[in-house]
């Protein structure tokens, strides 16, 4: 029938703009769940930061914060990539390779204190700078040369691509290369090796160290201690930087990054969980690791 539509065109007709309806409806539905949610991925030794003040303002303000870990190196390159929010890192952007540092914005939101941590079996609990290096360098291999027990030395260290393990030999080892180790690619799966292997050494952002079944190592009689980092007389440490990109940046994103300088995080939150707030520091590192002081508080 010309100029009408015949019943079979009229049911096509029909499921094409259902068709377009549904479409329609999905898109607006991810719109809406992309607008009201963003992913931060990276740096475990950040990791029960971002998760608790995550869930804090993601309550108070309706909105979904997704924080996943895989290490500093993952959280630059995705967020590089563009494919997360933020990127958590307790590098530099600049000392990561392959990363294009102009793409990105650093977010000083917190210090963390790095501790070597053992095994309590092995009978130590200082060691000198120069012990702890030989001991990562494999020319210590036996506890009973540091005091210890006569027990083996066995070496845990952090994947290639975490912050805490670049921190650790950046101002553990310096241009000493370590020994070849176990690798673990997170602070919560070293925490439960060392636990569960006698002779056993690793490092742990101070967030992880305060478990039963681990001992925290002194270095030079000096306590790994939140107020002895802000001087630098303990001497692991790092920032605690969440990267955006350049081209990629929301307003929840921009809102959750303030919410991480108020003093519900950088007071309570960061105390309560074993961090430093980057406004108490008395020092400042810069990316190669050279620590001089500072009149005020980072960020002041």
């Amino acid at each position: 029938m010309k100029g009408g539509i015949t019943m079979k065109n009229s049911k096509r007709h029909y499921l094409w703009i259902s068709l377009i309806t549904i479409m329609t409806a999905g898109l607006l539905s991810a719109c809406q769940q992309n607008k009201n949610s963003i992913t931060a991925v990276g740096s475990t030794a950040l990791q029960p930061l971002v998760e608790e003040a995550a869930y804090a303002y993601g309550n108070k303000h309706g909105v979904t914060i997704n924080v996943q870990g895989g290490g500093s190196g993952t959280g630059l390159s995705q967020v590089a990539e563009g494919s997360v929010a933020i990127g958590d890192s307790d590098l530099f952007v600049e000392q990561k390779q392959g990363i294009p540092a102009n793409k990105l914005v650093d977010h000083r939101v917190a210090v963390v204190g790095i501790v070597p941590v053992v095994n309590p079996g092995v009978g130590v609990k200082n060691l000198s700078m120069d012990q702890l290096r030989a001991i990562f360098a494999g020319k210590i291999t036996n506890w009973k040369e540091v005091g210890g027990k006569n027990q083996s030395v066995l070496l845990i260290h952090r994947g290639q691509g975490s912050g805490t393990r670049f921190t650790f030999e950046q101002d553990v080892m310096g241009k000493t290369s370590v020994a070849p180790g176990q690798e673990q690619d997170s602070n919560g799966s070293v925490q439960k090796i060392v636990k569960a292997t006698p002779g056993a050494i690793s490092y742990l952002a101070f967030a992880y160290a305060n478990q039963p079944g681990l001992q925290k190592l002194q270095i030079d009689h000096v306590v790994p201690t939140k107020t002895n980092v802000t001087t630098n007389e303990w001497k692991i440490w790092s920032y605690e930087h969440m990267y955006t990109n350049k081209n990629k940046h929301s307003k929840l994103t921009e809102q959750f990054l303030q919410y991480l300088q108020t003093p519900a995080v950088q007071q309570d939150l960061i105390a309560k969980l074993g961090y430093i707030s980057i406004h108490d520091m008395k020092v400042v590192k810069d990316i190669d690791g050279n620590v001089t002081p500072l009149k005020k508080g980072l960020g002041k």
